[in-house]
């Protein structure tokens, strides 16, 4: 919906924020609630200066209201909000009361600490809060009162798709976005999401997360462990992303729980473990293997073998502890990202049915020239 196109230098075209739609969509409806009529497109800032226009999708004026719609276009990346109507219903408000928030059917509300917002608010972060506050200015002043409902088109089902409802945000989406630019396959929100996840937990007094590459680890951890769901952190492939904050936002215990093939990369080095940073290196493997007591058969087989898995599945055919020792690499990797003397840091290893096939055990994570027992 934008005026002009902006695209990366992989020719990825950029998209727009949910708090970039929602700043557009309330100046709009500021503006004909105090002019009397919508604006064809309307203009507004982003946090780096630029000015993009959007075309209204919806908008509608009533007794002491107007409101205004865009549709979101989150360029080329997929984002689960992309082609969500985002919805801004302004008022005026109590006279000094200067802009107040409310969410709308599709937004949720934040129900836990350790969010930006406190709970109770709606799940209006703080930037997009400033956009809308900084775009309503340009039309009504600074010192204006009016009171702005920010709302979603089908928010609630689209937040089934999100990590909301672990970090207590109910009822909807958030708005969201510290740029107003989305840059297709950024993982930026993906990263602020384990943040966010680590930020709740210990807001709420957790002594001991669990941050997964998946869904067969992250409930295989959950049972190990029996952790409540707000301890389990959608870690993905950022391992050191999520360790490197839990350095400078500690709790005493952390679980790293994967599948086989991503704990084999964590092992070899490797903190993003999607598989676009390469594969795991089966030589290496069949290495490893012949230190944990291979022979020259099994050893040849591994460096041969079509996956991990594959290598795994003949290391546990010929009784060979294979999962144990990548389990120890994995944490000596893991450790040297955290290295905090008050973190204890254990590592767990599944395989495809979520079975556990190797273990290290929690153990200081500033150890981490020494392999754990």
């Amino acid at each position: 919906m934008e005026a002009a196109k902006e695209t990366d230098n992989k020719n990825l075209r950029r998209g727009w924020t949910t708090g970039t739609c929602a700043a557009a969509a309330s100046k709009a409806a500021c503006l004909a609630l105090v002019s009397g009529g919508f604006p064809d497109m309307v203009e507004v800032t982003l946090p780096g200066g630029q000015r993009p226009s959007f075309a209204l999708a919806m908008e509608e004026a009533g007794d002491g209201f107007a409101r205004a719609g865009i549709v979101k276009d989150a360029g080329d990346d997929p984002d689960v909000t992309h082609g969500a109507l985002i919805m801004s219903t302004v008022r005026r408000g109590a006279a000094g009361s200067g802009i107040t928030f409310r969410a709308g059917k599709g937004v949720g509300t934040v129900t836990r600490p350790g969010l930006p917002l406190p709970p109770g608010e709606p799940s209006i972060n703080p930037v997009p809060r400033k956009m809308i506050a900084e775009a309503i200015a340009e039309v009504a002043g600074g010192e204006s009162d009016f009171e702005v409902e920010i709302s979603v088109a089908d928010g609630e089902k689209i937040a089934e798709r999100t990590l909301n409802g672990r970090l207590g945000i109910l009822g909807g989406i958030s708005i969201l976005g510290t740029t107003g630019i989305v840059i297709p396959f950024s993982c930026a929100a993906w990263i602020h999401s384990i943040w966010r996840g680590i930020d709740v937990a210990r807001a709420a007094g957790l002594a001991h997360v669990a941050g997964s590459t998946g869904n067969t680890s992250e409930k295989a951890a959950q049972a190990h462990h029996g952790l409540p769901e707000i301890a389990l952190i959608d870690m993905g492939d950022f391992v050191g992303g999520m360790l490197k904050y839990l350095r400078g936002h500690p709790v005493q215990k952390v679980t790293i729980a994967g599948g086989v093939a991503k704990m084999t990369k964590l092992a070899q080095g490797m903190l993003d473990v999607h598989s676009k940073r390469g594969l795991a290196d089966l030589e290496a493997l069949a290495k490893v293997a012949a230190e944990a007591g291979a022979d020259a058969g099994l050893v040849e087989r591994i460096a041969g073998a079509n996956t991990v898995s594959h290598a795994f599945a003949l290391a546990d055919g010929n009784g060979l502890a294979l999962g144990d020792r990548i389990a120890a690499l994995a944490w000596k990797a893991a450790a040297r990202a955290l290295h905090h003397p008050g973190v204890a840091l254990e590592i767990l290893v599944y395989d495809r049915e979520g079975r556990l096939v190797g273990q290290a055990p929690f153990t200081p994570s500033d150890h981490s020239e020494s392999l754990p027992a």
